[in-house]
């Protein structure tokens, strides 16, 4: 029984001493490998995280490694301290940076999870700065206005569908051409707002600041989906390839009676003066 037992401790030994030797070989192969080349240290997931567990709980399901610098991805951290506060917004698997974009606000995921999309309705997706998507505070389930502004168009385009006129050579330049004015206007009321995704998460802040109340707004763009019909697709879109969008927030029910086009002529007269 003793000899036997010895065999068993015997093994167990030559094991473990089996792996160390390989985990070292794969160590001095990796170190060897990485030589000469500009590396980073990032968070790498080592067990699967799953959707809406919070950053503050993964201490044990993610490790630090070194990345060639080209491999690093966009957003990747080297520690959880900037997570704080967020949850996983899809599941992480083994293998796969950290990054900051995979991760919201338990109050977003909340309402990812609980708004569905009405029927009917074409999901488009923009991509805007802070300010223009009240700092980032948006959440799905919520209804924005969509506002429109553009530069100066030349009025004497071709229209799609027209017959260029038969001087259009002889015509004027684009410098000499009318042109419209700056143009801005609530194109879209009553929008959903589907998704909310931020390029890059708030900086991290100090204990005073949190204290007061302040937030800070994200430092990146957001990628907002809006719920439109088919039609108010089409403006959308044609406004982010050629002009420049203002989503404002919706509370409750908004009159629109009293809007319009807003140019250089309208802007500083009273309201009910500019042609209202």
């Amino acid at each position: 029984m003793s000899k036997r037992w010895i065999g068993v401790m015997a093994s167990i030994v030559l094991a473990a001493l089996g792996t160390f030797m390989l985990v070292r070989y794969v160590n001095s192969a990796e170190a060897r490998a990485l030589e000469g080349t500009e590396t980073v240290e990032v968070l790498v997931v080592s067990d699967t995280i799953e959707k809406g567990a919070a950053a503050e709980t993964l201490a044990t399901k993610v490790e630090r490694q070194l990345v060639p610098a080209n491999v690093q991805a966009p957003g990747s951290v080297n520690d959880l301290t900037p997570l704080t506060g967020m949850v996983a917004a899809v599941d992480l698997l083994p293998g796969e940076q950290v990054l900051t974009t995979r991760f919201i606000t338990a109050q977003q995921l909340e309402a990812e999870q609980t708004f569905q999309v009405p029927d009917g309705l074409l999901e488009v997706t923009v991509l805007l700065e802070p300010e223009r998507a009240l700092g980032g505070e948006l959440l799905p389930g919520r209804k924005v206005s969509f506002i429109a502004s553009f530069d100066p168009f030349t009025l004497d385009g071709v229209e799609p569908g027209e017959d260029v006129p038969a001087d259009n050579d002889e015509g004027t330049t684009e410098d000499e051409a009318p042109k419209t004015p700056n143009t801005t206007h609530l194109i879209v009321p009553g929008v959903w707002v589907t998704k909310v995704h931020l390029e890059k998460l708030p900086a991290e802040t100090t204990e005073e600041f949190r204290e007061s109340g302040s937030e800070l707004a994200p430092t990146g763009n957001l990628f907002v989906t809006l719920g439109v019909d088919p039609a108010d697709a089409e403006r959308i879109v044609y406004t982010a390839e050629f002009g420049k969008i203002w989503l404002a927030l919706e509370n409750g029910d908004i009159d629109t009676t009293d809007t319009q086009i807003q140019t250089r002529n309208t802007i500083y007269l009273p309201r009910g003066l500019g042609g209202r």
